[in-house]
């Protein structure tokens, strides 16, 4: 695996190495138990013998408020939010009390789906998670598919920082429904919350983290505050002119279909990428709107985040200069441990791409150590 990695000392003492050989040996180990194989459930998620894996839908009913330091409007009205649990059985349905909870949050213009591309196993991040006994919950954000927004103008970035602190703090609590599956089960209470982001999803994360404090990691992915390519701004620059002719208050990310693989993808199979393509959702214009308010108000925060962080880039990123990482690890000063991680060879969709078991030994072993 060609994973080069730049990490900012933190003054913690290393682990021998003996421990750290063991530690990698058991994050590799550990979803296999002794005596039992993994069985297909047909919805693409694998089960074990020791606990099976499962998926469940479930919602949160949220206020489309900002309540950070991003100067944008939201209509302040309640909407369901939808999202999917998927982690081992007993963990999901509340069984062990406690548990960590991974928020996978989607960039724009993908969706849910980015996490858990149907049909393909080998490329379902939060089933990868969980057949290491991780358990994540996979948002549809507010105007994306399952949860969806009549009017795009009307959220904003801050207001989807703001939904996301509503989220951890409902999953702390157990404040969700499921929707289907588990009828009368105990809702789980997170013990503690990392949530992942994904390029836009990352600026929500961020911005969520600074202004909230209430969560427990960051696994950044493809996300800078600065090093915008001319191809990403050129992007931002004509959604902005689309949205300003737009009546629904929506617009495409990309001009075209194929505009939008180029964006995101480098190594991915053809295949994979029209798949990708094909579900790709249009970006409410509020969020299109507020992009730049966003990015002036991480860059004023992102030295208040005082937890771990992983930031993940591909070294053919388009949306974003090589040389972005180093320079985005510099700025969480309070942060007492930032590793950086640059996928040889991949762009921004790191989950979809060639690269992605990498990519997910990346995040697996990160995650081993919090």
């Amino acid at each position: 695996m060609s994973l080069p990695r730049t990490s900012r000392p933190t003054g913690r003492r290393p682990l021998p190495a003996l421990a750290l050989v063991l530690t990698v040996v058991a994050a590799v180990l550990l979803p296999v138990a002794a005596g039992t194989a993994a069985v297909g459930d047909g919805s693409g998620v694998a089960r074990t013998g020791a606990d099976r894996v499962v998926s469940h839908p479930v919602r949160f009913d949220l206020r489309n408020l900002n309540e950070t330091s991003v100067p944008c409007l939201a209509d302040g009205e309640a909407y369901a939010v939808r999202a999917r649990l998927v982690g081992p059985r007993r963990d999901v349905l509340g069984q062990t009390g406690s548990t960590r909870v991974n928020v996978l949050v989607h960039d724009a213009g993908t969706g849910s789906w980015f996490w858990r591309m149907p049909g393909r196993p080998a490329l379902d991040y939060a089933a990868a998670l969980a057949r290491r006994g991780e358990t994540s919950l996979v948002l549809d954000r507010l105007g994306y598919d399952a949860s969806p927004l009549p009017d795009g103008d009307a959220t904003c970035l801050g207001a989807q920082a703001t939904m996301l602190h509503q989220v951890v703090q409902h999953l702390r609590s157990g404040r969700f429904v499921f929707t289907a599956g588990p009828v009368g089960s105990t809702p789980l209470h997170a013990a503690k919350v990392v949530v992942h982001g994904h390029g836009t999803g990352a600026a929500i994360a961020q911005l969520e983290a600074a202004e909230f404090t209430d969560v427990d990691g960051l696994v950044l992915m493809s996300w800078s505050d600065t090093g915008a390519t001319r191809r990403a701004l050129d992007e931002a620059v004509r959604q902005s002119s689309a949205c300003l002719a737009s009546a629904g208050g929506y617009t495409a990310y990309g001009a075209s279909a194929r505009d939008f693989r180029d964006l995101l993808f480098s190594s991915a199979p053809a295949a994979v990428q029209r798949a990708a393509a094909e579900r790709r959702n249009a970006v409410p214009c509020g969020d299109v709107a507020s992009l730049a308010s966003a990015l002036g108000a991480s860059l004023a925060t992102t030295d208040r985040i005082a937890e771990p962080v992983l930031l993940l880039h591909g070294s053919e990123d388009r949306r974003f200069d090589a040389d972005s990482a180093a320079a985005q690890a510099d700025r969480f000063s309070s942060s007492p441990a930032v590793a950086v991680r640059t996928v040889r060879g991949a762009g921004s969709a790191l989950p979809l791409e060639a690269q992605s078991a990498q990519v997910q030994r990346a995040v697996l072993r990160w995650l081993a150590r919090r």
